[in-house]
């Protein structure tokens, strides 16, 4: 939790923002529709936003600030970016949803299915959580196993198998992380820390035949910014093939973000199944799950592993989808990318350096985070070090110098082709002044 002055110096600049949580408390649980949103790791009331022009958002008391979360990652060419905002709206005229089959779908997989690596299939959902249960369920469907392996710190998702904690070790299942979850689905999920390719290897010695599917974020955006440790997704690969166990790469962030093919393309490596989300919708409620063949064709109708849903695939999500794919692909995109991440983390890292230390950044393209702590953070033993109370201050701090990042200590920043280097340069020194107040 942040300090309080902090916080009550942001209740104070935005009247607005904070009678409209008193008002949401009232009908919205904790007044919001997704946990995050409500400030409750850096404190305060959270902002409530009513536009969004490029690299920045106004919240409902006139300000304007500098925009790291984009939309939680999809919106990786800028709000209200005009060739997305015109696909939407062209495609509104002839309806907004059919239940059934439409052109648009095919050329939009075939799109997916050309940029992704293993990917001969795809079946779109509505969201992240979605691609993943099904994703999971399909491997279970074609291996005729039950447990699963995800690692500490890595989300995919609120469904029940995924929200899960870790055992005690290697030999023991996961123990649920809400209420509500039962234990004997819980016990089927077996939780190891990121980056420790040890402890898959005892796991898979352990449950011999039995391991269904390793599920993982290829970069942990769920804990900041982790990359994978040298090896670590080759090894996971390895461990999946030799045992007949199905690796399912989730790149509901990292998909079509840190490199045109995602995480897969950047890091060399080709998992069975993908999840995507985020970016895949251009910024409408969109996902999608897919991988080869053989695996993809056991998906009802044509196999016996049910999936449904009335909007998937709908004509605006595939429309708002298939244009920002195609904007991605003009020369210089994924460098530009590139160039504004290395920028604003040299940036940043500098602030750190001049105003006495106790921070680092990690960075893997479009995806950054900034962590209150010397040392590298390669698992979320290592995130929960932090300094979490210095983050709500720093947070607080930079909403003050007109800059908005992530209300968590824990959540990858993102960054877009719209955040140019006036953009940058304001958001390093809102970093300096920010980490000198705090």
């Amino acid at each position: 939790m942040t300090d309080s002055s902090a916080a009550q110096t942001t209740w104070e600049r935005n009247p607005r923002s904070v009678a409209l949580m008193e008002r949401a408390q009232q009908r919205i649980p904790g007044g919001v529709n997704s946990p995050v949103r409500a400030f409750s790791s850096v404190g305060g009331k959270p902002l409530f936003l009513v536009k969004g022009e490029g690299c920045r958002v106004q919240d409902a008391d006139g300000h304007w600030y500098i925009d790291y979360v984009g939309s939680w990652g999809p919106l990786i060419l800028g709000h209200a970016q005009a060739q997305v905002n015109a696909a939407v709206a062209a495609a509104l005229t002839s309806g907004t949803s059919f239940g059934a089959c439409t052109e648009r779908e095919i050329q939009f997989a075939e799109t997916v299915c050309s940029r992704v690596p293993g990917c001969d299939m795809v079946r779109m959902v509505s969201s992240g959580t979605e691609a993943c249960m099904s994703a999971i369920r399909l491997a279970r469907g074609a291996t005729g196993r039950d447990l699963i392996i995800k690692f500490d710190g890595c989300y995919h998702g609120h469904s029940d198998g995924l929200l899960v904690a870790a055992g005690s070790g290697a030999e023991t299942l996961g123990v649920p992380d809400s209420p509500g979850v039962p234990a004997a689905i819980a016990n089927l999920t077996l939780s190891l820390p990121y980056n420790d390719l040890g402890a898959v290897r005892a796991a898979f010695a352990a449950h011999d035949g039995q391991i269904a599917a390793v599920i993982l974020e290829a970069v942990a955006g769920n804990m900041g910014c982790v990359p994978p440790d040298p090896g670590f997704l080759q090894g996971l690969r390895d461990v999946c093939t030799a045992d007949g166990a199905v690796l399912i790469v989730d790149e509901v962030m990292t998909g079509f973000r840190v490199a045109r093919g995602g995480a897969q393309e950047r890091f060399g490596i080709t998992g069975d199944l993908v999840c995507l989300g985020k970016v895949i919708g251009g910024g409408l409620p969109a996902a999608a799950y897919g991988g080869r063949r053989d695996l993809m064709s056991r998906m009802a109708p044509t196999g016996p592993v049910y999936q449904a849903g009335t909007l998937s695939g709908n004509p605006l999500a595939v429309a708002a989808g298939q244009t920002m794919l195609d904007l991605l692909d003009a020369d210089g995109v994924y460098e530009g990318l590139e160039r504004a991440g290395a920028r604003l983390e040299a940036g940043i890292a500098a602030a750190i350096a001049k105003t006495g230390g106790g921070a680092r950044v990690q960075r893997v393209g479009a995806m950054m985070g900034v962590y209150f702590r010397d040392a590298p953070v390669r698992n979320l033993d290592d995130a929960r070090t932090c300094d979490v109370a210095r983050f709500g201050r720093v947070f607080h701090e930079l909403l003050a110098r007109g800059v908005y990042i992530a209300p968590s200590a824990y959540e990858a920043g993102f960054i877009g082709a719209a955040h140019d280097d006036a953009a940058i340069d304001e958001t390093i020194t809102a970093w300096e002044g920010a980490l000198a107040a705090s």
